[in-house]
């Protein structure tokens, strides 16, 4: 990519290397990607995603697009958040959010552990509908769950989920929940 930067891909992840004469610039088109950057030179890392901007010569963050939201969570160093004419600065331990819907967000805490989860191979949820849940373990998983009662998906959970057994959920939703589960062919499972 460029002196000093690199960049760890999650799954389904797309980005587009547009570095220039030692500028380095990334655009994530969709995914994310986990980036770490010790830049001396003049020219700082870009990252474009979704109509935004986020700049930075020495940081370790997370970047995260999404259905054209994003979300960046700073774990070390500084950077800059531009969207639509705004410039948020973050540092260590912060996150901001930004997307059409709801413009740019303010910088909150950011959960250093679930931002980083992937990383170690593990997903962790603090209290999300199965919905949220079940479109992020379609991420990871072949195949695709899909929740067939309204009610199940919104019933909150809360735990910690390795990625290389994602279908541990099925039968953790029939405990929980009393949910049942059709698998058809190609990995489909029909929850109610």
């Amino acid at each position: 990519m460029a002196d000093n930067v690199s960049l760890t891909l999650n799954t389904q992840t797309s980005i587009a290397v547009r570095s220039e004469q030692g500028a380095p610039r990334i655009e994530l088109i969709s995914g994310e990607a986990a980036v770490q950057a010790e830049r001396d030179a003049p020219a700082p890392l870009v990252i474009d995603a979704a109509g935004g901007r986020v700049t930075t010569r020495r940081a370790s963050f997370n970047v995260r697009c999404l259905d054209r939201a994003v979300s960046v969570s700073c774990l070390e160093g500084a950077v800059e958040v531009e969207w639509k004419g705004q410039r948020v600065a973050i540092s260590g331990e912060q996150q901001i959010s930004y997307s059409a819907a709801m413009g740019l967000g303010r910088a909150s805490q950011a959960d250093l552990e679930q931002a980083d989860a992937w990383r170690k191979g593990l997903l962790i949820v603090r209290d999300w509908p199965v919905n949220r849940l079940v479109e992020e373990i379609n991420r990871y998983r072949p195949g695709r769950i899909v929740v067939m009662d309204e009610q199940l998906g919104h019933r909150m959970i809360s735990g910690t989920f390795h990625l290389d057994h994602l279908d541990d959920f099925i039968a953790q939703a029939h405990g929980l929940f009393g949910a049942t589960a059709r698998s058809l062919p190609g990995g489909i499972v029909l929850l109610s």
